[in-house]
């Protein structure tokens, strides 16, 4: 039996994380954490992380797809928060959000992280973005990296 697993630190990857400024305050902790665990866990240097900001989680697929297609980076990740309101405007946000980058990862040769929180207020994006649910940034960093080795243990 063959089992492909692989490590989470990738000390030489290059690794960009494309941000939503919409609901900022909750987005600066998924990419602390973002950060932190790349630099602190991956091992990844300062100079190979690129943080790309973008309006608002809707705007988060094209951008994901443009540094995909740069051929720049070993993995892209994306993070973002959408918060349900009063209205069917989380619907249409948090699910074009989600299947724009889905469509991406599909069709991308690198790893495409999904980081975005869809909650329904603000207490729960607070407990994901830090506190009780852990940094969800950190995890999307973390399955990011991973993914990058286990690609390159599958191609050899």
């Amino acid at each position: 039996m063959n089992i492909i697993e692989a490590p989470v630190a990738t000390p030489e990857a290059k690794i960009a994380i494309v941000i939503a400024r919409f609901n900022n305050f909750i987005n600066d902790s998924l990419l602390q954490g973002a950060v932190d665990a790349l630099k602190r866990i991956g091992q990844v240097k300062d100079e190979n992380i690129t943080v790309v900001w973008v309006p608002g989680a809707y705007e988060l697929p094209l951008a994901a797809r443009r540094l995909t297609n740069k051929k720049k980076y070993d993995a892209v990740i994306a993070l973002g928060t959408v918060i349900r309101g009063g209205t069917a405007h989380f619907e249409f946000v948090a699910g074009e959000a989600s299947s724009g980058i889905a469509s991406v990862a599909m069709n991308s040769d690198i790893p495409v992280s999904f980081g975005v929180l869809t909650t329904e207020n603000i207490e729960q994006a607070i407990e994901r973005a830090g506190t009780k649910a852990g940094n969800k940034g950190a995890e999307a960093a973390l399955t990011a990296l991973e993914m990058i080795n286990v690609l390159k243990a599958i191609n050899a």
